[in-house]
């Protein structure tokens, strides 16, 4: 097994998250204000349709997890799921974005089926790929490296969904001021990242294949049949759940992704209504936090030898909340330059330059914490099982973005936002319904991030405990 894995190597396997960049910014930016204030979609109904992918989830990503864990092939564990996935995902995506139908129920029944296919097509890529990087190495720092170039690059494909939208698909026009309003501009926006997701999955699988000699293997015997694989689900989750470090991890990041899905559902609403921003100006807010996370990837090695990962994930935890609420409740206190003022773009744009560059401490730190209590499961079990830890770790974050969605979607309608494109500038709505907008993006949940962080406390595997574990692995398999 390879410790210290070659640059061309981990820049292979890091383009690979490019796909799930796109579909998180495409997603969590994009897609229920194209159902609500393009298609004029209930708010509730979009959240709700959003959010009940929950439900596929809680079996997708697990069963991705389990059987990719249990996989018998000459081409490897992962990388059969990793191929077969590329198509499915990018034809369902743009659909997603390309509605055939018109009307609530038409509309919403659309959106589920398309956001749920999306997001399974996803699950069979994206669970074997953060599985294949716990495997490709086993050492402490190195993980925390491998995690850094993934996330990297999953925020060069949000950057790239933010940017292609707002300064090229959605650029102002006579008829639409504020461009993200055109609902004609979705299928090519759509389209065009579709085929980004094809290019750079197939880039990652194909040149990280030649790993696939050196990855560890499933154990003979394993059944294929279908009640036998979702039994075995079961069991995979069980044991997952009896390690207390990954419980309270788990536990701490449905908290957070509660918030990250009520920001994402938000997101447009806030920046083209409550800061009235043009959509230029908007994009260079949008891209703000990514260029931030892209910088402070790089750092979180270096601050992890010097503090810990889990000092790192709870610096990350609470920075999000923090540079979130801030400069929401100071205009709502007077204390932020108006809306006119020239300072309040540059402002804006430094808090989530900020925002991006620590939250991302706390990312990188979970993936790798997770990949080191993977190590200790399998001293005390003598199952290697990266595909159900991962499987767990990504179910709860897409879960709980989705509940976040649902929140979201319902908020919008329980403070009486106005829907349809002919909402175009924050003249067409109420002043206390955008006030009431702001405290729903900001601090109304925003306080739940302290939850999360005491969560985080209670997780014990430290430096030298991995190591004490890496040793009596190591010991153990010489004896095989």
């Amino acid at each position: 097994m390879r410790e210290k894995l070659a640059t061309p190597l981990k820049l292979a396997y890091g383009i690979g998250q490019v796909a799930e960049g796109l579909k998180n910014g495409a997603f969590g930016t994009f897609l229920i204000f194209y159902y609500v204030q393009v298609l004029g979609l209930s708010g509730a109904l979009a959240g709700f349709a959003v959010g009940l992918a929950v439900v596929v989830d809680a079996f997708t990503d697990p069963l991705a997890g389990s059987v990719s864990d249990n996989w018998h092939s000459e081409r490897g564990r992962r990388h059969p799921f990793i191929f077969a996935a590329i198509l499915p995902l990018a034809i369902c995506f743009y659909l997603l974005f390309n509605p055939l139908v018109t009307g609530d129920t038409a509309l919403f029944i659309w959106l589920l089926v398309f956001t749920n296919a999306t997001r399974t097509a996803m699950s069979f890529y994206h669970v074997p790929h953060i599985a294949l990087g716990a495997e490709m190495s086993e050492d402490y720092d190195e993980r925390s490296n491998l995690v850094s170039f993934r996330l990297f690059f999953s925020y060069v494909g949000v950057l790239l969904a933010y940017g292609l939208g707002t300064w090229v698909f959605f650029r102002p026009s006579v008829a639409f001021q504020n461009g993200q309003l055109d609902a004609t501009a979705y299928p090519p926006y759509a389209l065009v990242l579709a085929l980004l997701m094809v290019i750079t999955v197939f880039w990652s699988a194909w040149h990280t294949r030649v790993l696939i000699p050196t990855l560890p293997k499933a154990k003979l015997g394993t059944s294929t049949k279908i009640i036998a694989v979702l039994f075995q689900v079961i069991v995979d989750l069980r044991d997952a759940m009896r390690s207390r470090s990954f419980r309270w991890l788990f536990l701490g990041v449905l908290i957070v992704f509660i918030m990250a899905g009520i920001d994402s559902g938000l997101n447009l609403f806030v920046f083209t209504y409550f800061w009235e921003l043009p959509t230029g100006q908007l994009g260079l807010l949008l891209v703000m936090f990514p260029i931030g996370v892209m910088i402070g990837v790089f750092l979180s090695a270096r601050l992890f030898r010097r503090f810990s990962k889990k000092a790192g994930l709870i610096f990350g935890a609470l920075s999000w909340p923090f540079w979130q609420t801030l400069p929401v409740v100071l205009r709502l206190l007077g204390w932020f330059p108006e809306n006119s003022d020239e300072l309040l773009l540059p402002i804006l744009m430094i808090m989530r330059f900020i925002q991006g560059v620590c939250t991302v401490q706390a990312h990188v730190a979970f993936s790798s914490m997770v990949a080191d209590i993977i190590d200790e499961h399998e001293l005390e079990t003598g199952k290697r099982q990266e595909g159900i830890f991962f499987a767990a770790a990504s179910f709860s974050s897409k879960a709980t973005s989705g509940i976040g969605n649902i929140i979201a979607g319902f908020a919008l309608d329980i403070i009486g936002w106005p829907r349809g494109p002919e909402v175009r500038t924050a003249a067409d709505v109420a002043p206390e319904t955008i006030v009431d907008l702001g405290l729903v993006y900001g601090p109304y949940f925003a306080l739940f991030g302290f939850v999360s962080v005491w969560c985080y406390t209670h997780y014990n595997l430290t430096r030298e405990r991995h190591e004490e574990i890496l040793q009596a692995l190591a010991i153990r398999r010489k004896e095989r």
